[in-house]
């Protein structure tokens, strides 16, 4: 196994029981607003802060991006621990059990390792670049789908970004004349390892960060997926506009919404 490999398997592990053992005891979970509709909780900090105790103790040198603490610089920027620690925090929050720890290793610009950790289900996807992806120690292939007909797609409503909500709904209406269904789960990380177990055929979101799906992506592409923007391109690490499932569903999915792309989304 991967040394880092096995690092972030320990620190989402970790962070997943405790998150797990609040989640039993709801009393002790304390809510606050840090932006419009983005919430964190205490657990959210301290599952960052067990996954942070973890990476340090094994590579005190290493940089690490979180979401909650934002950069902490090591001496080897050449290696960023990119980290979610709770993603899916507003259904942590209301109770819906679908939430995971998102942990991905990039080296020198590239996504090498990446963990996406479903506490509830006790599922671990997994993947190390040029390896595959797994499941539980099972190895993953994405969906078959040969195009949108009878597709379902996992997607993400961009409650952040809502000056893009006309078109986001025009490109719902547009999808959901030839795909079978939507799925909308509130975990990005989970939707793109979804992806990579065929559990869905296609995801796509507005405006995501780069510790929402950066550990997703490399899970979903080990296991056959591809990843674009909005315009088959690779501009998503910047604008966070992501699409992602086999090269016939992701062409197909472009397709239809290429008419509703505001200049903003061509990003």
């Amino acid at each position: 196994m991967h040394p880092m490999l096995n690092i972030a398997i320990r620190a989402a592990r970790k962070a997943g029981n405790l998150i797990a053992k609040n989640y039993e005891n709801p009393e002790s979970v304390e809510t606050s607003q840090k932006g419009s509709n983005d919430f964190v909780t205490n657990v959210d900090r301290e599952a960052e802060q067990a996954i942070i105790e973890i990476i340090r103790k094994s590579y005190p040198k290493h940089t690490i991006i979180t979401e909650e603490s934002g950069e902490l610089l090591g001496e080897d920027h050449d290696i960023q621990w990119v980290i979610d620690p709770l993603d899916g925090t507003t259904n942590f929050i209301k109770r819906l059990p679908h939430f995971s720890v998102s942990i991905a290793v990039r080296i020198k610009g590239r996504t090498e390792v990446a963990v996406v950790y479903d506490p509830m289900r006790n599922e671990l996807f997994s993947a190390v670049r040029g390896q595959g992806a797994q499941l539980n120690d099972y190895r993953l292939r994405g969906s078959n789908a040969r195009d949108l007909d009878g597709a379902v797609l996992a997607t993400g409503f961009p409650f952040k970004a809502k000056q893009h909500s006309a078109a986001y709904m025009n490109m719902l209406t547009k999808l959901f004349v030839p795909c079978a269904d939507f799925r909308r789960t509130g975990s990005a990380a989970l939707d793109l390892a979804y992806v990579a177990a065929g559990r869905v055929d296609g995801f796509f979101e507005i405006g995501l960060k780069p510790w929402d799906f950066l550990a997703g992506e490399l899970i979903a592409r080990e296991a056959g997926a591809i990843v674009s923007d909005f315009t088959g391109n690779h501009g998503y690490l910047q604008t966070g506009n992501i699409v992602a499932g086999n090269p016939r569903v992701v062409r197909a999915l472009l397709a239809e919404i290429r008419s509703e792309l505001t200049d903003a989304l061509k990003r």
